[in-house]
């Protein structure tokens, strides 16, 4: 029996949150080790991206965000890349957000947490490339402090 493979592609929104040139990130592990992503996730229908930025760092580090402008969009098509044979069929597109924390007093109180997800890190800009970010291209991108693209649009990468 087969099984039957969705395609379909998913919307994702993150939050760029940047506080004393420090970036927070939350902690995922897997067999391979730690790794780290911007808070955010998966888009509901009916919900516009603004929301999802928000409920999903209220679930994953229990905080209150206030979204500002786009900075990003980027997309991830799993059959491109070498992160995990389960992602072959998975297509995401994620918006990601300037955002700033309303209330920094319940950082880490997340009652929705990723099955990977083991906490959260606030990291140094200039220490990104001594941490797994992904995608990749993250690092390259807050150390040239060129977040004011000028074309947001930065295709399919990790």
């Amino acid at each position: 029996m087969f099984l039957k493979i969705m395609q379909t592609i998913r919307s994702a929104a993150r939050a760029l949150i940047i506080h004393d040139r420090r970036v927070l990130f939350v902690e995922m592990r897997n067999d391979a080790g730690a790794f780290y992503i911007l808070p955010g996730g998966g888009q509901v229908h009916g919900e516009p991206l603004s929301e999802t930025v928000k409920r999903e760092c209220a679930e994953e580090l229990g905080v209150a965000v206030s979204v500002g402008s786009l900075c990003y969009t980027r997309e991830y098509i799993g059959k491109h890349h070498d992160f995990d044979s389960r992602h072959a069929h998975f297509h995401q597109i994620e918006h990601v957000f300037f955002c700033d924390l309303e209330q920094k007093q319940s950082l880490g109180k997340g009652h929705s947490l990723d099955k990977k997800q083991v906490g959260y890190q606030w990291i140094a800009i200039d220490a990104l490339d001594e941490y797994r970010v992904l995608p990749k291209t993250l690092v390259e991108l807050l150390q040239s402090e060129t977040l004011n693209l000028e074309n947001p649009y930065l295709g399919d990468v990790n």
